[in-house]
């Protein structure tokens, strides 16, 4: 059995949680489904909404997914979070990658 159907398993035993979400929308991220990835990462930032991994690894999804501009604005909420928390390496982690999106979003399109 494979990480992701175990922690599908866990999911529909009713064992919801931060790591469980954040799991899984790290596992579907891996296999692309961008958009199942998306729902596990925002229910794990329903549990907290300071976890700087479950912003990077959101934003990241989004980017991949073609999302950017929704991609800017999780990791500006992300960037808040992080120095809400003292995360300061995520803080300039999610910095550099909200100016490449910024830097995609600017590019005339053809």
């Amino acid at each position: 059995m494979s990480a992701l159907e175990n922690f599908e398993k866990m999911l529909a035993a009713g064992k919801d949680n931060l790591l469980l979400r954040y799991s899984l929308g790290n596992e579907y991220f891996k296999l692309g489904d961008f958009a199942a990835a998306r729902a596990h990462l925002e229910a794990a930032l329903v549990f907290d909404p300071r976890h700087s991994a479950a912003w990077k690894l959101l934003g990241k999804t989004l980017v991949e997914s073609g999302a950017l501009a929704d991609a800017l604005v999780v990791y500006q909420r992300g960037i808040a979070a992080a120095e809400e928390k003292g995360d300061l390496q995520a803080v300039k982690e999610m910095r550099v990658f909200a100016h490449r999106v910024e830097k995609q979003l600017a590019e005339p399109t053809a």
